[in-house]
């Protein structure tokens, strides 16, 4: 089957595309042509590469990209079009990045009015908006793909889609890229991270720091320094300083530490002890996924699709507020005693063994052969 993939652009450190790399190595593993349609990207064994331009002003790129791809695919002409981006141009899309509409209006929440003034009219935000609503209507449109219950909802509430028309297929992980090490190749690890023995380390990984909780998270740790040494490492790209300024009045100065963004974080997964990522709104984190499967228990909150994947105490913790530093102060509270902390480590290697990339690629091909057949047959 020859398979149209599309994604505007290629961000190293982005989670969709972290995992539309691994679902393209998966399915040309399984002997599928696979084209993708983008404006760059790294060249991938199997997979052929079309350039689409996208120009002007950032906010009417989107549109433009839209209006290039749909050209190169009459020229292409695969079986089945997937795509990773609000368009109408296509037969199956996946929801990773979530309902725009649904994280605007969460993000409205916690603004002052004149800031959910400018969100309300902002150029940027406005396209979105006006390709995911017309995405929503296409007649071509066959079939939703959410990567959590989360999302799935968002969007029947939001755009009145069918039920029937989306489903659930949650973010699947290579585990060969992530496996177990002993105690000592940790106790490296962390010393050569300057970890002292005994420090409790707990991770965050990811870009938006607004958007995936950090202040809260920040806050939470402050409210944790007098129960043992505890340490905050961040990884991921954003402004750094209004959060050290929050650590330095919390007298968290020397235990707040950025890393800045890496392309493979699995080092510092594995010198931590705990990750946390109490996002605003969250489809579904990869990192998440990469934490348990390195053996971290994780906290974060309802607002991340990958909650549904946590049970408290036995994986992780969820809290309902993302803007609750005192609950999310309590679930990491938990994992400061080493029994409870190794026993969620188990856990959580055990709940990622359940979500490989093999299963998801393969639950992913069944709604493209659906897809395909349901072209065929009305043709």
């Amino acid at each position: 089957m020859r398979i149209g993939l599309i994604r505007m652009r290629y961000t190293p450190y982005g989670g969709a595309e972290v995992f539309l790399d691994r679902f393209m190595e998966e399915i040309v593993r399984q002997g599928h042509k696979v084209d993708l349609f983008t404006t760059g990207w790294e060249s991938r064994d199997g997979v052929t590469i079309h350039k689409v331009r996208a120009f002007g002003p950032s906010f009417l790129r989107p549109i433009f990209f839209a209006m290039n791809v749909e050209k190169k695919l009459r020229e292409v002409r695969p079986d089945v079009v997937l795509s990773f981006e609000r368009l109408h141009c296509l037969d199956v899309y996946r929801a990773g990045d979530g309902c725009h509409r649904e994280w605007l209006a969460l993000r409205a929440r916690s603004q002052p009015w004149w800031r959910r003034m400018m969100l309300a009219f902002s150029p940027i935000q406005m396209t979105h908006l006006f390709l995911e609503e017309e995405m929503f209507k296409s007649a071509r449109l066959k079939k939703v793909v959410a990567n959590s219950r989360m999302v799935k909802d968002d969007i029947i509430r939001h755009y009145g889609l069918p039920e029937d028309k989306i489903c659930v297929i949650y973010n699947g992980i290579d585990l060969a890229r992530y496996p177990a090490i002993d105690a000592d190749k940790r106790r490296g690890i962390r010393e050569s991270m300057g970890i002292p023995p005994g420090v409790f380390v707990v991770l965050f990984v990811g870009s938006g720091f607004e958007r995936k909780g950090l202040m809260t998270l920040i806050r939470a740790i402050g409210l944790l320094k007098e129960k043992g040494d505890i340490r905050l490492v961040v990884v991921g790209k954003g402004r750094q300083g209004p959060y050290l300024r929050e650590a330095a009045r919390l007298g968290l100065a020397g235990r707040v530490t950025f890393a800045g963004p890496v392309k493979d974080a699995a080092e510092f997964y594995r010198a931590a002890d705990i990750f946390a990522l109490p996002s605003m709104y969250e489809p579904f984190s990869n990192s998440c996924l990469e934490a348990m499967a390195l053996g971290l228990p994780v906290v974060t909150t309802a607002s991340n699709g990958a909650s549904e994947i946590i049970t408290d105490g036995v994986n992780g913790g969820v809290i309902a507020d993302p803007f609750d530093a005192p609950s999310l102060a309590g679930k990491i509270a938990l994992f400061l005693d080493p029994d409870v902390q190794r026993a969620a480590s188990a856990g959580a290697r055990g709940e990622a063994s359940k979500h490989t990339m093999k299963k998801n690629a393969a639950e992913f091909l069944k709604v493209i052969e659906d897809a395909v057949r349901d072209l065929s047959f009305n043709l």
